[in-house]
C-alpha cells in the first residue's frame, strides 16, 4: 500500500486514519477489538485517540479509548509493531487536568503510555491549543518527551493559523520540536480549514490528519431529517448540517456516488483524500461491516467532473 509523509519526518501513514473515538463508548470493546483486527488485516496502519474520549459520555472519566486499545495491544502480541499510534493531549480531564502546561503534558503523557500499554507514542498531539501557557513551556516539554523516546513526533489540533504559525516560529527560533501535522476540523461539510490554515501547512510542509472527515455522520446521507438524528449519540453535531445547502449536498453525494458505484461514505473520504495537501481523513466504524465500507474509499478514485461537481455543492461549507 502506498504510504504518505506526515510533514517532513520519516513518520508515515496508510490513506486511512482510524478514529478511535468510539472505542469504550458506541463500540464496546469485543466490537473493538473485532474492528482493530480487520484494521490491520485489510493492509492499514494508522489509528488515532485521545486522553479524553470519551469523557463525555455518562459513566467516563477519558482514557476508555486508549485503554481498549492497550488492551488489544496485549492480547495481541506484534500488534503494537504494526500500528503508527497517534493520540493527544489538552482537553478538560477533570481533576486531572487540562492544558499544555509541561507539567500537565508530562504526567498526561505517563498516563496515556499507562493506559495504551505501550513505551512509545508515534505522534503526540496537542489536542487544543493554550493560550494560557507560553508555546516555548509546551514545545520545551515535547522535547523532553521526545528526548526520552516516549514521543516521535508531535503535532497540533484545533489551532489557529496565526497561533500555529507562531508555534512553528517558536521552534525555529528556540530550536525546539516541531509540528509535523495539524488535525483540524474538515470535510465536505465543513471547509473553512482551506482559507488559512492550508496554505500555512503547504508552505511550511505539514501533514494535514482531518478529523470529523463524515461530519459527524452527515455525510453518510442516513441523516435527513432532524427527526433522522434524533436521540443519536451526535444528534447536536449532526442537526447544525440539515438546512437547505445540507440536504443539496447530500443530493450531489448521492448521485456521485450511484455514478461511482459507491456509498454516499466512501464519495465523501475519497474527495478528501484527492485533496492536495491532505495526508489522510480520519474515520471511525462501530461494526466490522461498517470498517470495510469506509476503508474501501482508500481504493476510490473519483473522475475530475466529480470532484467539481462536490466542490462547487460544497463551497464555503453548508451551514446557513
Amino acid at each position: 500500500m502506498d504510504k504518505r509523509r506526515v510533514g517532513r519526518s520519516d513518520l508515515t501513514v496508510a490513506p486511512f486514519c482510524l478514529g478511535g473515538n468510539v472505542f469504550g463508548w458506541t463500540a464496546d470493546e469485543a466490537t473493538s477489538f473485532a474492528i482493530l483486527d480487520r484494521f490491520i488485516e485489510r493492509g492499514f496502519d494508522f489509528i488515532d485517540t485521545a486522553d479524553v474520549y470519551s469523557r463525555w459520555a455518562p459513566g467516563h472519566a477519558g482514557g476508555e479509548s486508549e485503554a481498549v486499545i492497550g488492551r488489544w495491544f496485549a492480547a495481541r502480541p506484534g500488534a503494537r509493531e504494526k500500528i503508527v499510534l497517534a493520540t493527544k493531549v489538552g482537553m478538560d480531564l477533570g481533576e486531572a487536568g487540562k492544558g499544555l502546561s509541561a507539567r500537565h503534558i508530562e504526567r498526561a503523557c505517563e498516563a496515556s503510555l499507562r493506559r495504551l500499554q505501550t513505551d512509545r507514542i508515534d505522534l503526540y498531539q496537542s489536542h487544543l491549543d493554550d493560550p494560557e501557557v507560553p508555546l516555548e513551556e509546551t514545545l520545551r516539554a515535547h522535547e523532553r518527551l521526545i528526548a526520552a523516546g516516549k514521543v516521535r513526533f508531535i503535532g497540533a489540533s484545533n489551532y489557529s493559523a496565526a497561533r500555529l504559525a507562531e508555534a512553528l516560529e517558536v521552534s525555529t527560533s528556540a530550536g525546539l520540536p516541531r509540528y509535523a501535522c495539524l488535525q483540524p476540523d474538515y470535510s465536505l461539510a465543513e471547509r473553512g480549514f482551506e482559507t488559512e490554515l492550508a496554505p500555512l501547512c503547504r508552505a511550511e510542509e505539514l501533514g494535514v490528519i482531518g478529523y470529523f472527515s463524515l461530519a459527524a455522520g452527515f455525510l453518510t446521507g442516513k441523516y435527513r431529517s432532524t427527526e433522522d438524528a434524533a436521540g443519536r449519540p451526535r444528534e447536536n453535531r449532526v442537526a447544525k448540517y440539515i438546512t437547505p445547502r445540507g440536504l443539496a449536498l447530500l443530493d450531489v453525494l448521492d448521485s456521485v456516488a450511484a455514478a461511482a458505484g459507491a456509498s454516499p461514505a466512501q464519495v465523501a473520504l475519497a474527495w478528501i483524500i484527492a485533496r492536495p495537501g491532505i495526508t489522510a481523513p480520519i474515520a471511525s466504524a462501530t461494526s466490522v461491516a461498517q470498517l470495510d465500507e469506509l476503508l474501501g474509499a482508500a481504493r476510490l478514485m473519483l473522475p475530475a467532473d466529480a470532484i467539481a461537481r462536490l466542490d462547487a455543492a460544497s463551497a464555503g461549507g453548508i451551514q446557513d
